[in-house]
């Protein structure tokens, strides 16, 4: 009997993923933990592994979880845009202006299924500093800014909240004392949130390595030079390997999208922002 995979179920582990908890999940799908769960548990029965590591502090992704994400976003994000997009042909230019670490997960598979919609339209993504971002949202280059609320180059339109979570390399020693930190070396919420978590703590630590890139955050957690603040999305299998509980619990970070007021009723530009938002 051939197997498929229900959006509902695919729906429901995306949020758990995103959420970094079950709980966290079903609140904000409005479903009860224990229906998600079994929502979960089915999933994993039609793919035939494991697809998330649980523990008292939230859900990790199993090697086959990080396998099966990309198509997951991708099945739920083609099935929304399918609805709403079909029949219409947008054309243009949209200039999205993303956070190093969102540029890296999965919203540009999710504008380039967009671009695949809609051949006469142009999607430009850009990952800048808060600067260049700036100056290109003030030259009119870039029409959508997804960002740290802080560093929106203009008034959010929305926001949202996402978590972030522990990464570590296979041979880091959680409970070292000094406790290695890899850090962001540019300020961001990221290294605000790590600096402001351990010193409410009585944990030594020390900072192993700093990087001003994502890239190299995580090859120097790849290379087992200490611990590091993720986002869920960006965690590889190998980095959640270890003990949660012997890290204290991350806060959340305040995500927000600016768009630039002279695009208003651009129909390319509404159906940008409507496929990031869904994404997120």
């Amino acid at each position: 009997m051939a197997r498929d995979l229900e959006i509902v179920l695919l729906r429901s582990f995306v949020a758990a993923v995103r959420a970094g908890s079950i709980s966290r999940a079903a609140t904000a799908l409005g479903q009860t933990q224990p229906a998600l769960s079994q929502q979960l548990q089915k999933l994993e029965r039609v793919v035939g592994r494991p697809l998330l590591r649980r523990s008292p502090s939230g859900v990790a992704l199993t090697r086959a979880g990080e396998e099966l994400l990309p198509y997951a976003e991708r099945i739920l994000s083609l099935s929304a845009q399918a609805l709403t997009e079909s029949g219409r042909a947008l054309t243009g230019h949209c200039g999205v202006g993303l956070l190093e670490d969102l540029a890296a997960a999965q919203l540009p598979q999710v504008l380039a299924d967009l671009a695949r919609l809609h051949p006469g339209a142009t999607l430009e993504v850009l990952s800048v500093s808060s600067a260049a971002m700036r100056e290109a949202y003030d030259a009119g280059r870039v029409h959508l800014v997804l960002d740290e609320v802080a560093d929106l180059p203009g008034p959010p339109r929305w926001t949202v909240r996402r978590p972030l979570v522990w990464a570590a390399g296979r041979d880091v020693d959680v409970s070292a004392d000094p406790l290695p930190v890899v850090l962001f070396s540019n300020a961001c919420v990221w290294r605000t949130a790590v600096l402001e978590t351990l010193g409410r703590t009585d944990r030594p630590w020390r900072v192993a390595f700093e990087s001003n890139s994502l890239v190299g955050v995580l090859a120097a957690v790849r290379a087992g030079l200490g611990v590091a603040a993720l986002m869920p999305a960006n965690l590889e299998p190998a980095m959640a390997g270890h003990d949660a509980d012997a890290l204290p619990t991350l806060p959340d970070v305040e995500l927000g999208l600016a768009r630039h007021p002279r695009s208003d009723g651009d129909p390319l530009v509404d159906a940008v922002e409507t496929a990031l938002r869904r994404t997120l």
